[in-house]
């Protein structure tokens, strides 16, 4: 039986998030709300979306909706997570999933006495490739994994809220998450340690960043991400006995394994939609009946925010 998906906010990932849940197996949208009626009735035609509401809260009164996918601005992630909780719905939420520990452990509790599903959107550790490469280190095949190094940059002129530190803006919260819930997955191992240095834009809020973080299983790693240099988009795991590429490690679909002796590997999975895995992986916590995913755990997006404050009062 088919998942059905109220969309609360018309940003700019919401027409991915849709793609991908028509490619998902057991995942459908249903509604798309906007807090403009004529705006929502837009979105809802140009993007075939059967119903829309001019209100997150008449969104969250449909009775066909079983779970509220929340891609608002990263301040109203908690309010509106906690409103859908209660309004009796399991809720996937973007990154970051909300801006304090206290929050994230608040909701979860909720989601627990609901008896609901509750999981922050983090596409990145439910990719094929980061599967494999998870499996190809418990191998051992290069050895331990001593270093890793993260680099992004991209433009984001098209969210106007992004400029606005009160909003949660800025490319910190939304980016440097990606490599270090990635770690985390990949080695099974917290972070011990995280500084880092930015310099900050004419608005207030950061346009370049570099972090360092310390695994406690002694893996050093750096993440370089700006909105003003083009940097290459590629995150590399150097180990003892050769190194992972992985090109646009974010949404990757290939790496490529470069061995000590000179030889090299692609690990290839190509897909049109790489958000599918974690829509596909949310199906079935839910038709389980877990209230939290075995992969994108509590613990895991609870200790990436802590870290991620940390981290933001060192700039």
């Amino acid at each position: 039986m088919s998942i059905h998906y109220g969309i609360i906010s018309t940003s700019s990932i919401t027409p991915r998030f849709i793609a991908a849940a028509r490619s998902s197996k057991d995942s459908q949208v249903l509604a798309l709300a906007s807090r403009d009626l004529k705006k929502a009735r837009e979105k809802a035609d140009q993007w075939q979306i059967p119903r829309a509401y001019g209100s997150y809260e008449d969104l969250m009164e449909d009775p066909d909706i079983q779970i509220i996918y929340i891609s608002t601005i990263n301040s109203l992630h908690y309010t509106y997570a906690r409103m859908a909780l209660e309004t009796g719905h399991h809720v996937l939420c973007e990154k970051p999933f909300t801006l304090s520990e206290e929050e994230s452990r608040d909701l979860f509790s909720l989601a627990k006495e609901k008896k609901l599903f509750l999981m922050e959107a983090e596409k990145v550790v439910f990719l094929p490739v980061m599967q494999e490469i998870k499996a190809r280190i418990k191998a051992g095949e290069l050895g331990r994994i001593t270093m890793a190094d993260f680099s992004s940059s991209f433009d984001p002129g098209y969210n106007n809220w992004f400029f606005d530190a009160s909003k949660g803006g800025g490319p910190f919260y939304g980016n440097a998450i990606y490599s270090l819930q990635l770690l985390m997955y990949l080695f099974d191992c917290p972070v011990s340690k995280a500084s880092g240095i930015c310099t900050m834009s004419p608005s207030g809020v950061e346009d370049q960043f570099v972090i360092n973080m310390l695994l406690e299983n002694g893996l050093l790693a750096v993440n370089k991400t700006s909105i003003t240099a083009q940097t290459k988009h590629t995150a590399y795991l150097y180990g003892e006995k050769g190194y992972v590429e992985i090109p646009s490690y974010w949404k990757a679909r290939e790496a490529t394994i470069h061995h000590s002796e000179g030889t090299k590997e692609t690990l290839s999975y190509p897909c049109d939609h790489e958000l599918v895995y974690e829509i596909d992986h949310v199906a079935e916590c839910i038709q389980k009946g877990l209230t939290e995913s075995p992969v994108m755990t509590e613990e895991m997006t609870v200790s990436a925010i802590r870290i991620l404050n940390e981290i933001k009062r060192s700039f």
